[in-house]
């Protein structure tokens, strides 16, 4: 019972994983670029969480809506004033305004936020739901369900809308995709501004049952890079296994190991995978 109480915390764990992966995919599998600050956007969204709830009482998990529309707009402003700029630039060079944009962004946060933590406090934190001899926490459940919803979302606005089906033409033939009248550069801005935007408010809805700090990205970069690369890179549904698979790791090996041990059995997993599979679980051969 303890192994499906396990893989039961696992999946509700990994599904928070996907939702906060798949914006970082979304951007790579479109503009084919890889956004080392993806992270910092996620403390941006536990942060508009934050002061949503000091502020107007705004629970954490109504604030997500919101930490996703003030990131996006931010996420928009960025991509149109500095990541437009490098798209064709050699890899360096976006690794290098990337990875500087993620130190600007930190250190931004400390000054305006301060180096404390800061946590918010719900009703429902230390609540949990009894399924026969199984045990569900409330907060990871209620987070577990608005990344679902998300996702959802997400999936049926890649697939029915134009603007969705825009984003997919051009991430695989960007000439094309101009030749039948397609705006590239609009479609890489909302691509971008989706990608970190969902990235926000993933860090919105594990607010009640986490900390919020300038540093939180750290606790959470390789973990996305992680699920992104195990699913395949570029793969939005290769994320979500990913996330679920990533979850589902740390869950199991915490029965056997210390808890200090948990990312090494599911690094040595994710090496022995990419060993046998190396474009990942969903990729494909590029």
């Amino acid at each position: 019972m303890a192994v499906v109480q396990a893989i039961l915390d696992g999946l509700m764990i990994g599904g928070v994983y996907a939702v906060i992966s798949i914006g970082l995919t979304l951007v790579f599998g479109v503009m084919g670029i890889v956004n080392f600050a993806q992270a910092e956007f996620l403390m941006l969204g536990m942060f508009v969480a934050y002061y949503a709830w000091a502020w107007l009482g705004l629970d954490p998990l109504l604030a997500a809506p919101l930490a996703f529309a003030v990131v996006f707009v931010l996420g928009a402003a960025l991509q149109h004033l500095l990541i437009r700029r490098v798209l064709k630039a050699p890899e360096v060079a976006q690794i290098f305004l990337t990875v500087g944009l993620l130190i600007v962004m930190e250190n931004a946060a400390l000054l305006m936020f301060g180096s404390g933590f800061k946590s918010v406090s719900t009703p429902y934190q230390t609540a949990s739901l009894q399924l026969g001899p199984l045990f569900v926490s409330v907060p990871y459940l209620a987070a577990f369900l608005m990344s679902v919803a998300s996702g959802l979302v997400l999936w049926l606005f890649m697939k029915l809308s134009w603007f969705g089906k825009a984003m997919r033409a051009t991430a695989q033939d960007p000439m094309a995709a101009k030749l039948l009248g397609i705006n590239s550069d609009r479609m890489h801005m909302l691509a971008f501004a989706l990608g970190v935007g969902l990235t926000a408010f993933g860090g919105a809805v594990i607010l009640p049952y986490l900390t919020a700090s300038p540093t939180v990205g750290g606790q959470f970069v390789v973990l996305m890079f992680t699920v992104v690369v195990l699913g395949g890179l570029g793969s939005v549904a290769g994320a979500v296994v990913g996330g679920f698979a990533v979850g589902i790791i740390q869950s199991l090996s915490g029965l056997a190991f210390p808890i200090q041990l948990q990312n090494l059995v599911l690094f040595v997993v994710f090496i022995g995978v990419l060993a046998f599979r190396p474009k990942g679980l969903l990729g494909a051969a590029r």
